[in-house]
């Protein structure tokens, strides 16, 4: 009787992988990476950052094998250390208090994020009561509410929100966003806003940033084609999460991974065609890694579609590169 053959790459089922362009890292979370770096290398082990400099575990995690030393609050950061704040911003208070206690600092808040809190300046000084789109108790969301006194400034999260939103003494309006948000989302919402207050002030360009806008609408690109979808990303990643919506949106089942070792099989079946992205804090390795543990299990066929074409660049900090 001859002997029963194993299973061969042959036997693999075959499997189309569309893998979103652009994804990953953007420019500010780039910029602030290199930010904890430099500031390692010049001021030598530990240096301190205020939350997780980006939400990645897997960024995170090296950084932290390098001397960074992760804390929420300024005062567990030791006398005489310097400190990085992370890239989605602080409230104004936080800066003040570092200078007070005599700590080295360096803001890594994306300059995108930064636009935001000064436009948010400019309005108040403007006189007018800002409507701020945004998640409650997010990093981004807490930093930008805290550039304004209390009361200046409201959070709305989505259109139930606008409705319930009691204006008065508010009579002059506008309205900023968070960076990171669902574009389709954000714009009901702002289109809410314009319907019950038609005088309302908005930003002369959008706020959410252009890599949040981009890695959408990536995924939807490679959507209509997907059985299924993958993002690369950390369950605390505004923007990471929102690429999962946007793929269910489109009644494309979609799961939020951080690593390969996350893959749930048995959810993820044999797809004939599976979408891949990842989020703007996710490093490139990791969607190498993923396709590296799909290729174990299926005959992939990799097609990259690309978008558009990001070349956004930010200055580092001229303390640190002098």
């Amino acid at each position: 009787m001859a002997a029963m053959l194993s299973p061969t790459a042959d036997a693999r089922p075959p499997l189309k992988l569309l893998i979103a362009a652009p994804r990953g890292f953007c420019a500010g979370v780039d910029r602030a990476i290199k930010i904890v770096e430099l500031a390692l290398h010049r001021f030598g082990p530990p240096v301190y950052v205020r939350h997780e400099i980006v939400h990645n575990k897997f960024v995170v995690d090296r950084l932290r094998g390098m001397g960074a030393v992760f804390v929420e609050e300024l005062d567990q950061v030791p006398d005489g250390r310097p400190v990085v704040f992370s890239a989605h911003g602080v409230p104004k208070v936080v800066p003040a208090a570092a200078q007070a206690r005599g700590l080295d600092y360096v803001d890594a808040t994306c300059p995108l994020v930064s636009k935001v809190h000064r436009q948010a300046q400019r309005l108040i000084e403007d006189g007018r009561h800002i409507v701020f789109i945004g998640h409650a108790g997010h990093p981004e969301v807490v930093g930008t509410m805290g550039q304004v006194e209390p009361g200046t400034i409201s959070l709305v999260e989505t259109v139930d929100d606008v409705a319930a939103f009691d204006p008065a003494g508010k009579a002059r309006l506008a309205y900023l966003t968070q960076t990171t948000l669902s574009v389709d989302d954000t714009r009901e919402v702002i289109d809410a806003l314009k319907a019950r207050f038609p005088d309302i002030r908005g930003p002369k360009a959008e706020d959410i940033c252009y890599a949040t806008s981009n890695r959408q609408a990536a995924v939807k690109a490679i959507a209509t084609d997907a059985d299924k979808l993958l993002v690369i990303g950390a369950p605390n990643s505004s923007n990471s999460l929102r690429l999962a919506e946007v793929a269910e949106r489109m009644n494309v089942p979609a799961r939020l991974i951080q690593r390969a070792a996350e893959i749930d099989w048995d959810w993820l079946g044999q797809p004939a065609t599976l979408g891949l992205t990842a989020g703007a804090s996710a490093p490139e390795l990791l969607v190498r890694e993923v396709v590296d543990a799909l290729s174990e299990r299926f005959e992939v066929t990799e097609e990259e579609t690309e978008h558009v074409t990001e070349g956004m660049v930010f200055k580092l900090p001229r303390e640190l590169v002098a």
